[in-house]
């Protein structure tokens, strides 16, 4: 793998008061142009160390990963990642400054009490829909058993739509108020159909991480002629029943143990479009071991309907007898009897800002600033650059105009807090949040009444971060704001965030202490209204 990571282990020394340092993975990314054809049209893609997909990250819970990405594009870059801990190193346009064509950055972020399957992207405008995407792997630790045996072979399956044109022509009809219309295919690790990606022997079981890159559209995931026993997503171990196919919405993670218990032949894996008037479909071949049987081309059904997807997102449970690392503190086995401080209602919706096109939340597009907001929070100018809680924690009415304006919203450290996600529209809806899990407690078609939380899970949610909204349908979830910082919650579906559909939560804690938050690390961008003045005195 390009941008090998070297491993420095400190050595206790026989001293056996002293902890050791928790290990370091560092990595040399180049980000740089490149030209691909998955779908046969020659195209600009953006490339990490020449790769498409860029690089697995292969990490373990509490190593400190250390990446020194060089940015060799014509435009600024920035790159985000599923880490919970340290928003100085979300690298999200509204907490860090891009880094400029030319130069580079060093992120250095730890995943902290992490397990599980991710991924990275770019973050800044369009890029998101030409490549620099790859997975992230977080292990358990040895001394924490996890609750499976350890599979043959690692394997991660990047699935997602794609468009033929560039990111630069993509960003430049969202910006003219038009939409980027329907992609021209799905991908499978960057290719469309029929590349020998995996290889199994008889009687082995195997994992794979299937995780949704793409920028619009759902997409189904089966392997012919096997069961997917799920065991993790998004960062938590779940009660493992087998699954014939998974919905995988954009943003979202799955682990899945396959055991090779067929003829030993060629078989297709398959990621096909839910929800859609239109059917693109993507293969990839598993091979097993000294075969030359090609798969059937009898391709495996997906199904049909969001009732269907809704309901398998039912089964779905939180494995809470798995020992691994725990969203703690920003979660408990007895969340569901903790007082709610506060229910936040976000409702999308899509209107005309100045003629063109924007989605909003609760009635605000999110409009990006010259200053990440973190940077103005930190050197005390947010009233020059944002207004905190622009929007209430009610939906306007349906026929109000859509405000375009920076749109942050205030949260209370360590406040327990419940956000209700309303879809009014006829497409489906995903949201991610930096920063935390939550647990996704509820969904149901209409609009969301005090009395729906009687039809909660309070026991066994799974904790995540990336939810689904059905069509004309809402999602609930509950956390605990416990991690200070400024954290992106925004629609996965990248032509509605580009176009607004995103917020800020701002988390501050008033100690101003290293016990809650990190310093601003001394290698941080500064770029806008902070570039000329005194760093604010670290946190003590």
């Amino acid at each position: 793998m390009a941008g090998v990571a070297f491993v420095v282990f400190v050595s206790l020394l026989g001293l056996s008061a002293v902890r050791a340092e928790d290990p370091y993975l560092f990595f040399t990314w180049n980000v740089t142009y490149g030209t691909i054809s998955p779908l046969g049209v020659p195209q600009q893609a953006i490339l990490i160390n020449g790769q498409f997909p860029g690089p697995n990250i292969n990490s373990t819970t509490n190593n400190n990963v250390v990446v020194n990405v060089f940015n060799n594009l014509d435009e600024p870059f920035l790159l985000t990642w599923s880490q919970r801990k340290n928003s100085w190193q979300d690298g999200m346009p509204g907490t860090n400054c891009p880094i400029p064509p030319g130069t580079n950055y060093t992120y250095h972020f730890q995943v902290k009490d992490q397990i599980g399957s991710f991924f990275y992207f770019p973050s800044i405008g369009m890029h998101r829909a030409a490549g620099g995407f790859g997975g992230l792997r977080i292990n358990s630790r040895l001394l924490i058993p996890v609750p499976f045996d350890d599979p043959a072979d690692d394997y991660t399956v990047l699935i997602g739509d794609w468009y033929t044109k560039s990111h630069k022509a993509l960003a430049g009809i969202l910006d003219a108020g038009r939409s980027i219309g329907n992609p021209a295919g799905i991908l499978m690790n960057g290719s469309p159909d029929d590349a020998p990606l995996f290889a199994m022997e008889s009687g082995k079981t195997y994992r794979y991480r299937i995780c949704n890159v793409g920028l619009k559209l759902s997409l189904n995931f089966r392997i012919q002629n096997h069961l997917m026993k799920l065991v993790e997503m998004d960062g938590s171990h779940t009660v493992q029943n087998d699954y014939e196919s998974l919905d995988v919405h954009v943003g979202q993670c799955f682990s899945v143990l396959v055991t090779a218990n067929q003829e030993p032949k060629d078989y297709y894996m398959v990621a096909s479009t839910r929800f859609t008037k239109y059917m693109l479909t993507a293969t990839g071949i598993v091979r097993y071991a000294g075969s030359n049987v090609p798969p059937s081309t009898e391709l495996p059904a997906g199904p049909v309907g969001w009732a269907w997807s809704l309901n398998q997102w039912r089964s779905l449970r939180w494995n809470l007898t798995a020992s691994a690392a725990r969203p703690n503190p920003q979660g408990s086995y007895h969340y569901g009897g903790i007082n709610i401080t506060r229910t936040i209602k976000l409702a999308s919706s899509v209107g005309l800002v100045d003629g063109k096109r924007r989605f909003a939340l609760n009635g605000v597009s999110h409009v990006e600033t010259q200053t990440p907001l973190k940077l103005a929070e930190y050197y005390g100018i947010a009233d020059k650059v944002f207004k905190y809680d622009s929007i209430s924690d009610e939906p306007p009415a349906a026929s109000a105009a859509i405000t375009a304006a920076p749109n942050v919203l205030n949260a209370t450290f360590r406040d327990y807090i419940e956000i209700i996600l309303e879809n009014p529209e006829r497409s489906i809806q995903s949201y991610h949040l930096d920063g935390y899990s939550f647990f996704a407690v509820g969904m149901g078609h209409g609009t969301w009444t005090p009395a729906s939380r009687k039809t909660y899970n309070l026991l066994d949610a799974v904790s995540r971060h990336t939810i689904q909204v059905y069509p004309r349908s809402w999602s609930a979830i509950m956390l605990t704001f416990d991690n200070a910082g400024m954290w992106s919650l925004r629609s996965e579906l990248w032509e509605r965030h580009y176009l607004g559909q995103q917020l800020y939560i701002s988390v501050l804690s008033p100690a101003r202490s290293l016990r809650d938050e990190y310093s601003i690390p001394d290698n941080t961008l500064l770029c806008g209204d902070v570039t000329t003045l005194p760093k604010p005195p670290p946190y003590v």
